[in-house]
């Protein structure tokens, strides 16, 4: 077994995940997704493993969701290119092991799917 984890190693939940992972001795692939944009399938697919809406995947806080007039009522189509567009709009990590996803948020919500 091994896991992804979309990465932001500029983000502290990230790297505490990331610590995480390996103190489970589960090998992990980095995926950074603010450097290596992510495409507009690979953010379906992993909302379809998540099973949330688009909404639930964004850093609505992010003063960019604001500035680009998005809303929380937008249709997933609409936030999914946004976050295409602009990836540090994307929250933060995600891990996907054994067909499964999470978000570490916190860290300790991956040990479910590792």
């Amino acid at each position: 077994m091994s896991a992804t984890i979309w990465h932001n190693p500029r983000c502290s939940k990230s790297r505490q995940t990331l610590a995480l992972i390996d103190a489970q001795r589960v090998p992990v692939k980095i995926f950074p997704y603010t450097k290596q944009i992510p495409t507009a399938d690979q953010i379906a697919d992993v909302l379809r493993l998540l099973d949330i809406p688009a909404i639930e995947l964004m850093r609505t806080g992010e003063r960019l969701f604001k500035e680009l007039g998005l809303s929380k009522t937008d249709a997933d189509d609409v936030l999914i290119k946004a976050m295409v567009e602009n990836p540090i709009l994307i929250e933060r990590p995600i891990v996907i092991a054994n067909g499964k996803a999470a978000i570490g948020r916190p860290p300790e919500n991956v040990l479910d799917i590792l």
